[in-house]
């Protein structure tokens, strides 16, 4: 995946584009960079990909088109896999771009691994006997 994304951003340059940010009718604005963009070297509609590119790369792939193989589910994907390899909550909502750690908790708490295990090998290993220095 990395090389295909290193060749592709080798023949596009990315883009620069303002784009609103979080709301369209918001005068905040935001300049990023696009590795993929239209035809016409604008931003891709999140409708327009889904309809024009995701569901059939799905269906082609033998997938049922649903909500939980849609592209959204790639994001809980990320945030999952990311969590189990035991990632901060708050590094997680910055890279999803969430203002809030306590947000990104509440969504993604239950992916979180559980930890009772954890927590009895740190206890354990905090009481064990020192080595003997003899």
């Amino acid at each position: 995946m990395a090389r295909s994304l290193k060749e592709h951003a080798t023949k596009y340059d990315p883009l620069s584009i303002t784009l609103p940010w979080e709301d369209p009718f918001s005068e905040e604005r935001l300049t990023v960079p696009l590795i993929f963009t239209t035809t016409r070297r604008g931003a891709i509609k999140r409708a327009t990909f889904d309809d024009k590119s995701w569901r059939p790369a799905v269906k082609a792939a033998g997938i049922v088109p649903t909500r939980s193989t849609g592209m959204h589910a790639l994001r809980h994907y990320y945030a999952s896999a990311l969590l189990d390899a035991g990632e901060s909550i708050k590094a997680l909502a910055s890279y999803l771009g969430h203002s809030d750690p306590g947000f990104t908790l509440r969504v993604y708490t239950h992916l979180m691994p559980a930890s009772e295990e954890r927590t009895r090998r740190a206890i354990d290993d905090l009481f064990q006997e020192p080595p003997s220095t003899g």
